[in-house]
């Protein structure tokens, strides 16, 4: 058996760089450290501007910092614009714009899949290329999309965690999001599927829905522990489930007794690594993605890459990336946080 390996981050000061300076609401087609006007496009316009689903939110303040950085790193000129407010239409304008600047490449989380398709074909027809990340397009909208992490990757990462934390055999539990959540689904059939063939002396015998509320999976997590006596670990592979059961935890007699890991964010979990309640979880670092996304529009607009299956690219400090089926390139399996690493993000 072969439990997670923590990848080195090349961006951990990149992130509290991030989070130290947040971009304000910015509603102009302005960009934050380049002008984001490319010319008349080509092979060598290597104008790329970043359109998060929001300003002002870490998260994407990180993948934007690991953005600028792969940007700077191979000569090209940086943006970053975007709406103040998530909605689905509120991209629009700022594609239009970029496009009217004729830039290089668009890196877009799309707060929505279909609703900036028309000005992202648009684009593509002045000859933009148009890279998706976190949340994607349909993809008949875009060139590449760049995907955080795979199924497969997310469940085997909280499955090897949990195991290291208990020893490798005992039992545990799962606490999701809600009951008809796609990706949790996913996620927890693999999960079983993953520990059954690895870990055959571990036993998942329950999971149990907090539906992301935080009181609902704070009483999930109570009823879990008293209904299974003998219970070793928990995971939780949503942040609001995963804070939850940590914030019951420690201040319960099962702290240090029984494990906790999932999927959650430094900022929400930190407290909890620190006071001892939990040793490790995962979530994707997204400096990393934005570093990725970066060098995936480079290579777009200088014809490394159509977007293509089995197409490849260098990607600076993170390697060799393949273009797989539909256009999409996976970053790679999730990042552990634990008390070594968790100080150095902030998100």
């Amino acid at each position: 058996m072969t439990f997670a390996r923590k990848r080195v981050s090349a961006f951990a000061a990149v992130a509290v760089a991030a989070a130290l300076v947040l971009t304000g609401c910015a509603d102009t087609g302005s960009g934050s450290g380049g002008s984001g006007s490319g010319g008349d496009g080509g092979s060598d316009n290597l104008a790329i501007t970043f359109l998060p689903k929001n300003l002002g939110n870490p998260y994407f303040d990180t993948s934007s910092e690991g953005g600028k950085k792969a940007v700077e790193e191979f000569s090209g000129t940086f943006a970053e614009v975007g709406p103040a407010e998530a909605t689905p239409d509120a991209q629009v304008s700022y594609i239009n714009t970029a496009t009217q600047q004729a830039v290089g490449a668009l890196v877009v989380s799309a707060n929505d899949p279909k609703a900036i398709c028309d000005a992202l074909n648009e684009a593509r027809d002045a000859g933009v290329k148009v890279v998706t990340f976190d949340s994607d397009t349909n993809p008949e909208c875009r060139d590449v999309f760049i995907n955080q992490a795979d199924s497969e990757g997310i469940a085997k990462t909280q499955i090897d965690q949990v195991a290291e934390q208990i020893g490798g055999s005992g039992e545990i539990a799962i606490l999701s999001a809600s009951a008809n959540a796609t990706n949790q689904n996913a996620w927890i059939e693999l999960m079983k599927e993953y520990a059954a063939s690895e870990y055959p002396d571990i036993t998942i015998v329950e999971t149990v829905y907090g539906d992301d509320d935080d009181q609902t999976s704070f009483d999930k997590t109570a009823a879990l522990l008293q209904s299974h006596p003998e219970l070793k670990g928990i995971v939780s592979p949503t942040t609001v489930g995963i804070a939850a059961a940590a914030r019951y935890l420690s201040t319960s007699d099962y702290k240090g007794k029984v494990a906790l890991t999932g999927l959650g964010t430094p900022n929400q979990m930190r407290e909890y690594v620190e006071d001892g309640t939990v040793t490790s979880f995962a979530l994707w670092n997204p400096a990393d993605l934005g570093y990725l996304s970066a060098f995936a529009a480079k290579a777009l607009i200088e014809g490394d890459i159509t977007g293509a299956e089995g197409d490849t690219f260098e990607a600076g400090d993170l390697g060799e990336y393949t273009v797989g089926a539909d256009g999409v390139v996976v970053l790679g399996d999730p990042f552990v946080f634990d008390a070594d690493n968790i100080g150095d993000f902030d998100f």
